[in-house]
């Protein structure tokens, strides 16, 4: 718990004393799902897609350590969008320096068009606290961005971070058009490897998979509880992006 009362999400860095071993089946379980679905996805994301519904909606009901109130949780359904297949993406990032200790080294810079976005890019390098849902504050690094050659609108640049303590990892977070409609208000997440929400990419082309029919809502959504670092106005799309979890 942090001072204002919430629980931070990043499954671990305010551990309640006694759910250290159901934090870590957390952990596991999720990691499991994940090299499930790129294991899956080589072949077959739609199939992938089935299997990343059904168990972290089995997760969010069954388990200890789920982000639905306890209340909720018998009775809880989860909410998807149609899949859609051309929202799956394959993209190069695109940096101007080096990949923190830790990371696998990205390819060389990719001019990309000129970006569409809400807002000018944050400068490279220059540590970041992101927007967040609770009192909580965790240090970011953005370390390059990715254009989304969205079929039906054109592309779109989001910025990608890193976020600096806990675990470290790869995160993605973005609004969009559809933000406090008919998904939660302060966004939804496409990447998150410190918890292990990661669809993959080859670190020898420098390319990550991006694909939004897996974005989910932070736990943050569920219950207000948790502080959720958010996506910031950057990564603010101006477009509908009708893929993924919903909330109505």
């Amino acid at each position: 718990m942090d001072a204002a009362g919430a629980r931070v999400d990043t499954r671990g860095v305010s551990v309640n004393p006694g759910d250290e071993l159901q934090l870590a089946d957390w952990r596991r379980q999720v990691s499991d799902l994940y090299a499930e679905v790129r294991r899956l996805g080589a072949g077959d994301p739609a199939a992938a897609l089935t299997v990343w519904r059904e168990e972290r909606e089995r997760l969010y009901r069954d388990h200890p350590m789920s982000p639905v109130p306890p209340v909720k949780r018998r009775d809880f359904s989860a909410k998807h969008f149609e899949y859609d297949p051309t929202l799956r993406f394959e993209v190069v990032v695109s940096t101007d320096e080096p990949a923190p200790a830790g990371v696998s080294p990205l390819a060389a810079p990719t001019p990309l068009a000129a970006p569409t976005v809400l807002a000018a890019p944050i400068p490279l390098a220059a540590p970041l606290s992101l927007p967040n849902s609770g009192a909580d504050t965790l240090a970011f690094r953005r370390i390059g961005s990715v254009e989304i050659p969205f079929p039906e609108h054109g592309p779109r640049v989001l910025s990608l971070f890193w976020m600096e303590g806990y675990s470290g990892g790869l995160f993605l977070p973005f609004r969009d058009a559809t933000s406090g409609a008919e998904t939660y208000a302060a966004g939804r997440y496409l990447l998150d490897t410190a918890k292990s929400a990661d669809l993959g990419g080859d670190p020898e082309r420098g390319s990550l998979i991006l694909d939004f029919n897996f974005a989910y809502q932070p736990s943050c959504a569920f219950d207000p509880q948790w502080a959720c670092p958010l996506a910031p106005p950057e990564n603010r799309l101006d477009v509908p992006i009708r893929a993924g979890e919903r909330i109505a």
